[in-house]
């Protein structure tokens, strides 16, 4: 991923108000974050432990997307889960339910979609190895990196289309 201003991330965002956007907390040192090594952009709000977000590169420009832990959601902390983007096994809770708000008239009415991510979001950084997990016997996959990268990707983006869904074209 190539470095993004503060400005083209708060303009990414496709699932809150333009005012929400431009409140919301950007994660520290920005410009010192591994962008070579990131697949997309994704942070937890410090100032509120249930928010993340996400941005990632997407047809030519940037998608962003606000994420939230909903409400009710137990977590178990003897099993292990499995992030739905990245395929990395964590213990615990190192993988968290996050919604989102559809894009468009249909986050408007209050429709979400969620995903299992890897809860400090650094999924682009487990899959090359620069992070791991703290799971003990740890799955070792045989896929080439590249493929792993690409597999990412796609998982990614088939959620941020689920987000879109029901947006007008």
């Amino acid at each position: 991923m190539d470095p993004v201003a503060e400005k083209q991330i708060r303009a990414s965002f496709v699932n809150c108000s333009k005012g929400e956007a431009s409140r919301l907390h950007l994660p520290a040192g920005l410009a010192e974050l591994p962008w070579a090594h990131l697949d997309f952009l994704g942070w937890r709000d410090p100032g509120a432990p249930d928010r993340s977000y996400l941005v990632a590169p997407r047809d030519g420009g940037l998608m962003g997307v606000t994420l939230r832990v909903p409400q009710g959601v137990r977590r178990s902390f003897t099993k292990t889960t499995v992030c739905s983007v990245c395929l990395t096994g964590h213990p615990g809770s190192g993988v968290s339910l996050l919604a989102a708000r559809r894009a468009g008239p249909a986050g408007r009415q209050g429709n979400t979609v969620g995903t299992y991510l890897c809860a400090d979001l650094a999924c682009s950084l487990y899959v090359r190895g620069r992070k791991t997990s703290q799971l003990a016997g740890r799955h070792e996959e045989t896929l080439p990196l590249d493929d792993r990268i690409a597999r990412t990707v796609r998982n990614l983006h088939a959620f941020l289309d689920k987000v879109l869904e029901g947006e007008p074209a």
